[in-house]
């Protein structure tokens, strides 16, 4: 008994020794015990990374974000299992050599197991987390897939005065007519902010007619990782609010906008209240750049000749050689560098044969293809909206107005200039503002018509202040509108012989005939147009004027507004005409002037330009209604009536 207790007491105090004892005797004494605890270990490890990596992999899978300290563990794991590997290695050697002394194998073995098996046990402690990843906030799909921007020379410009406002001021307003690629540049702003990281984030919604405010405040929470805890939109936008003044450094793109709004219903903080957040709205009225307080207003243009061909060959999938580039660049001509045009027709004829290319250019030329909905749906839908969008904020009655002034530029031949004043004189003659009484005020009201049309989109300013534009398109649509409906209307250019009479005119209610020829065929001596008010007529320039019969316009009787140009006629006719307003006469030969104004007692408006009369006579005078008359290089004597400008 006495030996047994003496033997426990020896190995106890052995075991002791070893534990106390330098761990360099541990190294010689305990090499079995230290390769099993090293390889438990280490196989402990492999699993533990497996069953993280999977986890990752998944969370990756929901387009999480992993979290550093999880991407940082598994570096470290990977690089400890490379680096013992090597141990495990040399682990199997030593077995294999029985017949050799291996003592000093053994040691050095124990002591670099010993050392690794710590750091292995660490890092299974750190291993146990409780999340590996967290849902981002989005980046915005409109920045991440392609733009389809293209550097020309118009929205390069737009595009390099948007990036210098956007250090200069808060609130920026991007205007231009439909389809002139607008949204295509403000993604391509916020595209490049983004990859520039000129801002912490950079988002994106579209307002449209009639916004979604819930929608918006969605989008806009996703973006920022945000998830609501209320169910009002005025509770959301509160906590939107105090969302994005988080954020430094903010880039908000609002498009198609229509009216002025006030951000702060969606929640989005603004001015002095965020003076960081950036915003770039873009519209089709300048006016509601001027409403949202625009710090600068940048307008996008139409392309060139050259940027529009290059837009179409490339939609069209032309090449340098093609056979069909001749008659596409007619038809690229007619989108006359409107993109959203260019595009859509471009992608209509793509892979079409030449005789279909040739009829295409034929009917865009007889201004036929743009009533095609289902060929060019894309341009005619935002020009009707913004057509019919000039009901907001005005009576029916204003907006009938506006809409008829609209009509009205559409009557002029392709690629002209339209004279303001010539415009408000017809205008005033079809019976706008009938409420206004004086010339001078209803001008005022013309023009703000007119203003009102250009900041739609809908007109485009020209060289000259006294002049205006129609972008064919925008023409186009306008016939469209007129093709059927209450106002009907005819336009023809060039016209070489009389209009096929097999349809009815009575439906039309106004009719424009530019260019006809001195020698047009089957010209009638008397036409019954028994709903026309309005009638332009015009012969070839830089010939003889176009003889027109002194019959010829009896039958009209609705006729409210007669615009003449290089036509010679006699005024007999004119006596049936009482509901002539406006008379405007250019470089014309008038016969019976003065004997054929007595039943004209609805006439306002007589202007008479380089146009040859035989004389003014007293018969001016008793024209009650005439408020405008207006007499420039009147080839008469001129002896003017007394009491005539004073009356």
């Amino acid at each position: 008994m006495a030996e047994s207790i003496a033997s426990a007491a020896v190995e106890n105090v052995t075991n002791q020794a070893m534990t106390y004892a330098s761990p360099y005797l541990r190294y010689f004494f305990c090499y079995g015990e230290i390769v099993q605890d090293f390889k438990n270990r280490r196989k402990e490890l492999k699993l533990r990374k497996g069953t993280v990596k999977s986890r990752v992999d998944e969370a990756k899978r929901q387009i999480e974000i992993i979290y550093d300290e999880v991407e940082d563990w598994l570096r470290r794991v990977e690089k400890e299992l490379e680096e013992t590997q090597n141990l495990e290695d040399e682990i199997d050697r030593v077995k294999c050599f029985k017949w050799c002394p291996k003592w000093g194998w053994q040691y050095c073995l124990s002591k670099k197991l010993a050392e690794k098996t710590p750091i292995i046990s660490d890092l299974l402690q750190t291993s146990n987390f409780a999340q590996v990843g967290r849902r981002g906030s989005l980046k915005g799909i409109e920045f991440i897939t392609s733009t389809d921007f293209r550097d020309f020379e118009s929205s390069k410009s737009a595009f390099n005065q948007i990036m210098e406002a956007i250090n200069a001021v808060n609130m920026i307003g991007l205007h231009g007519m439909p389809g002139v690629g607008k949204t295509t540049l403000a993604k391509e702003v916020g595209k490049h902010a983004r990859e520039q990281k000129l801002f912490d984030k950079v988002v994106m919604f579209t307002m449209s007619q009639n916004p979604n405010i819930r929608t918006i405040q969605d989008k806009v929470a996703e973006m920022f990782g945000l998830n609501f805890r209320t169910n009002t939109e005025e509770g959301r936008a509160e906590e939107l609010w105090s969302r994005l003044k988080v954020e430094k450094h903010i880039l908000i793109i609002i498009d198609d906008l229509w009216d002025e709004f006030k951000l702060e219903s969606i929640g989005i903080p603004f001015g002095d209240e965020h003076k960081g957040c950036k915003i770039l709205l873009t519209t089709r009225q300048q006016q509601v750049c001027s409403k949202m307080r625009c710090q600068e207003e940048i307008q996008l243009g139409i392309l060139s000749k050259d940027e529009a061909w290059i837009l179409f060959k490339d939609q069209a999938g032309l090449d340098d050689c093609s056979i069909l580039n001749e008659v596409a660049k007619e038809v690229a001509g007619e989108c006359k560098g409107l993109p959203l045009a260019i595009v859509t027709v471009a992608k209509a004829l793509e892979d079409r044969s030449l005789d279909e290319w040739r009829d295409a250019n034929q009917r865009f030329k007889d201004s036929t293809l743009l009533y095609d909905e289902e060929v060019l749906g894309g341009v005619l839908q935002p020009l009707k909206l913004s057509y019919d969008y000039l009901k907001k904020d005005n009576n029916q009655m204003t907006v009938n107005h506006i809409q008829m002034c609209f009509l009205l530029c559409s009557l002029f031949p392709e690629d002209d200039e339209i004279c303001t004043e010539l415009l408000i004189m017809c205008g005033i003659g079809v019976g706008l503002f009938p409420n206004v009484y004086s010339i001078e005020d209803k001008r005022k009201k013309i023009v703000e018509a007119l203003k009102k049309l250009q900041k739609s989109g809908l007109l485009l300013e020209a060289d000259c202040a006294y002049m205006m534009r129609m972008h064919d398109v925008v023409r186009d649509f306008a016939h469209w509108l007129t093709s059927t409906g209450e106002n009907r209307f005819m336009v023809k250019d060039k016209l070489k012989e009389w209009p096929d009479m097999v349809e009815s005119f009575e439906c039309y209610t106004a009719i424009a005939l530019w260019n006809c020829s001195n020698n047009i065929k089957n010209f009638p001596d008397k036409v019954e147009f028994s709903k026309l008010k309005t009638l332009f007529l015009q012969g070839e320039q830089k010939a003889d004027s176009l003889v027109v019969s002194s019959t010829f316009f009896e039958e009209m009787k609705a006729l409210q507004v007669l615009y003449l140009r290089n036509v010679s006629f006699s005024l007999k006719g004119f006596n049936s005409l009482s509901n002539l307003k406006t008379l405007w006469c250019e470089y014309c030969k008038l016969e019976n002037f003065s004997s054929s104004l007595t039943n004209m007692r609805s006439l306002e408006i007589l202007a008479l330009i380089s146009t040859g009369i035989d004389e003014i006579s007293e018969e001016l005078v008793k024209l009650s209604t005439l408020k405008y008359l207006r007499l420039s290089g009147v080839e008469a004597t001129m002896k003017i009536p007394p009491k005539l400008v004073s009356r």
